[in-house]
């Protein structure tokens, strides 16, 4: 995990027009990284990382591997792009931990695995429906 860039603190002044500035001039960045990283690896797939909070799992004790663990408190999406002949991925994402806090553009490599969600729970099959009468 790595921060490419921040944009300025909150703490002083959190008006929209300050955030909505810095917010906007870090996702020029990511976009901009983007069209490189397209043009080498295609284009990227876009990940919810909504899901990968274990919010639904049935041990309240799971977690994400990282680094999708900590993009997860940042972030609710992320670019990636699974890298040609490995088991890895490149993303990048802007997160925000607080609302004070800057906001950064991240980027990560994780094992492909971590992507993969735990089937869902096993659903019994319905009981069979009484036979019509013949």
């Amino acid at each position: 995990m790595a921060v490419l860039r921040e944009s300025q603190d909150f703490w002083e002044d959190r008006s929209i027009e300050i955030v909505e500035a810095a917010e906007r001039e870090l996702e020029a960045d990511l976009t901009a990284l983007s069209v490189i990283l397209a043009g080498r690896w295609g284009a990227p797939e876009t990940v919810d990382l909504w899901p990968y909070l274990e919010l639904d799992a049935p041990d309240p004790d799971a977690t994400a591997r990282e680094p999708l663990s900590f993009l997860c408190g940042v972030a609710s999406r992320m670019q990636i792009w699974q890298l040609p002949n490995s088991e890895r991925w490149v993303g990048l994402a802007i997160g925000q931990a607080d609302p004070e806090w800057q906001f950064q553009l991240l980027a990560g490599i994780g094992e492909a695995s971590s992507l993969q969600r735990d089937p869902p729970p096993t659903r019994w099959p319905a009981p069979a429906s009484p036979s019509p009468p013949l």
